[in-house]
């Protein structure tokens, strides 16, 4: 796959899951939960994904696995909205050191988001 389309998928993956995780998902292991990035296989056949944890190294660990056990809703919800031939195997990593930059990305398209449903 090219190197741009890879980069676009990943990004798209990201936007998606930060979505469903931040505000679909119920599960309280997963309030603290931010999706940082994801790296999509050039064959678009897997997926690491890389997530922030506010808190200690026994959240993060109990944040993946609630990760992990969500995977298949993850996936098909990810095949809902993303017309994509392949959805991605998700793989689940704690990121030790979020970027700023890409936390405040993500704040800001929340808070639009947000803004738009209170609108309607």
């Amino acid at each position: 796959m090219d190197e741009r389309r890879t980069l676009r998928v990943s990004q798209a993956v990201r936007e998606e899951l930060a979505e469903i995780v931040g505000f679909e998902m119920d599960d309280p292991r997963l309030l603290a939960v931010d999706v940082t990035a994801v790296h999509v296989s050039p064959d678009s056949r897997h997926a690491t994904v890389m997530v922030a944890v506010r808190g200690t190294e026994q959240e993060l660990n109990q944040a993946l696995a609630a990760l992990e056990h969500a995977q298949g809703f993850l996936r098909r919800q990810l095949a809902s909205r993303l017309q994509l031939r392949h959805v991605p195997e998700l793989q689940f990593e704690g990121d030790k050191n979020p970027d700023a930059e890409g936390r405040i990305d993500i704040l800001l398209k929340r808070a639009k988001k947000s803004r738009g449903r209170a609108e309607n």
